[in-house]
């Protein structure tokens, strides 16, 4: 089975960049399908455009633009391409980084879909400094690769004993759903009583239930910005906002730039 060390993938590179044990890399994915392989590090995958499946021994996940798909080292898995065309943004670590940055490599075992906003806002920010390429991007990328890795590690970490099995069919429809949900519906598809669920809201997203539907709406216009020729006002609507201006503010909130500015990234 073919191994591939530091830095290596399947496809065209476009650009890479290294910095201090960590490797960011963009690629188009030309190879239908590619065989069975492994990588030596664990690295994310960010689907910048296209469609396809990864495959492990285990599992068969479905790809498309905006998913984040974390890779365990030493784990057999192979690609198969259900688009035309297809592109790819990786942050690959090297082992030892963990260690130098206090941070547990256990919980980066087993592959999986990170599916929680506030990841995908931070690699989006990863990505604007890794274009922009100024003085600095890589400081400001070093900082955001050990928050990303935080939030990473929050949402692998073993769920709470007493956290309700609903929670999880509740950040389904978050992550789903970008329409504004009123708490009585929720509570109904939910079979939960609203005083309960806005008790259990905070406790377990770790933020209130506004802030987190909030996340997800710039987490679908991020694709939409860095794939679409769509107007802003119709990426607005596309992603749940009620205007332009709306999706304007909650953007720079979330992003720290405006929806311009992070589409027109050099």
């Amino acid at each position: 089975m073919k191994v591939l060390s530091k830095g290596q993938y399947y496809g065209s590179m476009n650009f890479e960049q290294e910095i201090n044990g960590i490797i960011l890399s963009e690629y188009d994915y030309s190879a239908s399908k590619t065989e069975w392989h492994y990588h030596e590090n664990p690295y994310l995958m960010y689907v910048l455009g296209g469609d396809l499946f990864d495959i492990n021994k285990k599992n068969k996940t479905g790809c498309s633009a905006g998913n984040l798909l974390l890779h365990n080292w030493d784990e057999p898995h192979f690609n198969e391409k259900h688009s035309s065309y297809s592109r790819g943004f990786h942050v690959e670590f090297e082992r030892s980084w963990f260690k130098q940055k206090q941070l547990d490599i256990n919980l980066w075992e087993g592959s999986q879909l990170i599916k929680n906003p506030k990841s995908h806002h931070l690699l989006a920010k990863i990505y604007f400094e890794f274009k922009c390429q100024d003085i600095y991007s890589n400081i400001s990328i070093e900082l955001l690769l050990f928050q990303l890795c935080e939030s990473i590690e929050s949402e692998k970490a073993i769920v709470s004993k007493d956290e309700p099995q609903w929670m999880n069919a509740l950040r389904e429809i978050l992550h789903q759903n970008n329409q504004n949900l009123s708490l009585n519906h929720l509570s109904n598809i939910l079979g939960v009583h609203p005083a309960h669920l806005s008790r259990a809201v905070p406790k377990y997203l770790k933020t209130t239930l506004g802030d987190y539907a909030r996340q997800q709406k710039i987490k679908i216009a991020l694709v939409f910005l860095l794939n679409s020729k769509l107007s802003l006002t119709e990426i607005a609507y596309a992603s749940g906002f009620s205007d332009q201006s709306h999706f304007i503010r909650v953007f720079k909130m979330y992003i720290g730039l405006t929806p311009s500015q992070f589409r027109n990234k050099k």
